[in-house]
């Protein structure tokens, strides 16, 4: 996750609380979408920007979780990402941005 983004996350957080964010990403792999999770979780594992050291305890999902994507206008998840469903290792995505989920949310 680049340094802006970081930042943006930790504004967001602070004006309207962490209790009131999830975090949706849409990465098309499994490790760079489990680092992103973890960031806005635990705080930046590379220690390289804002969320160095701040555990804001957001909760990431991806958007193939089907919590997600039941909550998506199905002509709208079809038009923007369910042609990514079919080249992309979907499971091992999801399972990732859940177990990092699992692991630093309460």
């Amino acid at each position: 996750m680049d340094l802006e983004n970081q930042q943006r996350i930790m504004d967001l957080s602070e004006k309207y609380g962490a209790e009131n964010l999830v975090v949706i990403l849409g990465g098309a792999e499994a490790e760079a979408s489990g680092l992103a999770a973890e960031t806005v979780a635990n705080g930046d594992p590379t220690f390289a920007g804002p969320l160095a050291g701040v555990q804001l305890g957001l909760k990431a999902y991806h958007i193939f979780e089907e919590e997600i994507k039941n909550q998506i206008d199905p002509a709208v998840y079809d038009e923007h990402v369910s042609m990514m469903e079919m080249v992309l290792d979907v499971d091992s995505i999801v399972q990732e941005v859940k177990n990092i989920r699992e692991q630093f949310c309460k």
